[in-house]
């Protein structure tokens, strides 16, 4: 089975590829090249970075911002900002707040305000603004396929799981509100913000949140909607990383079709420290074909130059979905 026959599409229904890894195997390159090459073949493509240190304008050589825009026919980009997605919702809650500006209050505008400021700050800020992107395009289908060119695999993790601890989280506002329900009467008269507690359009935002949150978990778990493919080098540290993500991905049933191997060295015959890279990097494969028995393990090779650029991507695109003929590979792979 060839590599690009591992890609599902889904009429009507937008494909997610999420491209992750260890820092440094180039993860950005892997998903750009990929994204570039569903381009070309006529998919209407998105591809998001989620790292907060974006390099993906970089990687591709075009000004990218936090809104998706056209960078070439059928491939759009985005590099999301947390902090533009929280000072948009600051201005939502300020318009409101002029609106009606009697509604202050404990629970009120100005309590939401404060809550915004803290959050913008918080641990898990990147990950909330990350899934808010990931529902956006899940619900609209405006795509046929999304990229998301990943953080570092602690980040990633937290990213995925984001939609469990939501589920948790939203599920106990809700038992809690239930159990609160009974006393809410006798509260107001000395807390009157229980009338928020009390407000049947709190019962509505939460059970309709509850529901966009299950049917994130469904399209990650679906292995026809949703895969991953995990980056790695050939060396143990690389190796032995991705095989923990993929333990912890296995647990939000979240399929990880493919390993792609960056960096291999070819064999240099004139050159002995080629040679003795070439030949430590074959024991690492081996290791990599033991430690991923049930992924598909694609190849690419180390070019002499960096791989930036539309046209140097789509070549390491051809490689992984074309099967570039091996003398081709060799002459863009390192020359010493």
């Amino acid at each position: 089975m060839a590599f690009k026959d591992y890609f599902k599409f889904n009429k009507d229904k937008t494909t997610f590829i999420f491209v992750g890894g260890k820092g440094g195997v180039g993860k950005t390159s892997v998903s750009s090249a990929t994204a570039l090459w569903l381009a070309e073949q006529g998919k209407k493509t998105l591809i998001v970075s989620t790292d907060p240190a974006h390099s993906l304008a970089d990687s591709l050589e075009v000004p990218i911002g936090s809104y998706p825009r056209e960078i070439k026919t059928n491939l759009f980009a985005v590099e999301i900002d947390p902090d533009e997605a929280m000072a948009q919702k600051q201005a939502q809650l300020e318009a409101q707040k002029a609106a009606n500006p009697n509604d202050g209050g404990l629970l009120g505008m100005d309590f939401l305000s404060d809550q915004l400021d803290m959050a913008s700050a918080s641990p898990g800020a990147d990950e909330a603004a990350d899934f808010e992107m990931f529902m956006a395009v899940m619900n609209s289908d405006e795509y046929d396929v999304v990229v998301f060119d990943t953080a570092p695999t602690g980040h990633t993790l937290r990213l995925l799981s984001f939609p469990e601890v939501m589920d948790s989280w939203v599920g106990k506002l809700m038992m809690l509100k239930t159990k609160l329900g009974g006393a809410t009467n006798a509260l107001k008269k000395i807390m009157p913000f229980m009338d928020a507690v009390d407000d049947p359009q709190t019962s509505e935002d939460l059970k309709r949140t509850k529901e966009e949150i299950d049917k994130a978990k469904a399209v990650l778990s679906d292995p026809d909607r949703t895969t991953f493919k995990m980056v790695v080098i050939p060396e143990e540290m690389s190796i032995y990383e991705s095989e923990r993500a993929l333990e912890a991905l296995g647990k939000y049933d979240i399929t990880v079709d493919s390993v792609v191997v960056n960096q291999v060295m070819p064999d240099i015959a004139d050159c002995d420290f080629c040679h003795s890279r070439h030949k430590l990097q074959q024991k690492r494969l081996a290791l990599i074909d033991q430690k991923f028995p049930d992924q598909h393990i694609a190849e690419v090779p180390l070019f002499k130059d960096e791989v930036k650029g539309q046209e140097k991507l789509l070549k390491l695109a051809h490689i992984l979905y074309d099967d570039a003929d091996n003398d081709e590979v060799v002459q863009e792979a390192i020359q010493l």
